[in-house]
């Protein structure tokens, strides 16, 4: 007959912990999408081939390179709920909001990348501040209830 412990080894996650990690997933799931879809333009799979690699201008042969790499990595670390995930997702995104914003002229015009990229990360930041205070809410009961 074995023992069982006490109490469990780790800690329950609380629910903005769980909604947190769900948010990354879905983001995740999107970046990698996002890397497929450069990937399937640079190796002529979508638009007809037009998109393919030695067919581009030179300013898409540096970024959509880089964005097909930079995404399906990210989607790595986002899945895994890793700080280094939403690092690259940030270089991704700050990428993509150059382009469409800074250089409309040379890249096109995409008003919803953008938007959708500053949105995620404005929950981003939302979801880091509330489970900050929820960790000094829980620093503020283990001092209040220890002797």
């Amino acid at each position: 007959m074995s023992m069982e412990p006490d109490s469990p080894t780790t800690p329950r996650r609380t629910l903005t912990e769980l909604l947190f990690v769900f948010f990354m997933r879905m983001i995740a799931a999107t970046c990698f999408w996002f890397g497929m879809q450069y990937w399937a333009m640079l190796v002529g799979y979508s638009l007809e081939g037009r998109a393919r690699f030695d067919l581009l201008d030179l300013p898409w042969r540096v970024i959509a390179p880089a964005l097909a790499v930079l995404f399906p990595v990210a989607s790595l670390g986002l899945w895994l709920a890793v700080p280094w995930g939403a690092v690259l997702w940030t270089m991704a995104a700050i990428i993509q909001i150059l382009m469409y914003v800074v250089w409309p002229e040379i890249f096109g015009e995409n008003h919803l990348v953008p938007l959708l990229n500053v949105l995620v990360a404005s929950l981003y930041v939302v979801f880091r501040l509330a489970l900050w205070l929820e960790g000094r809410r829980k620093e503020e009961k283990v001092r209040i209830d220890s002797p």
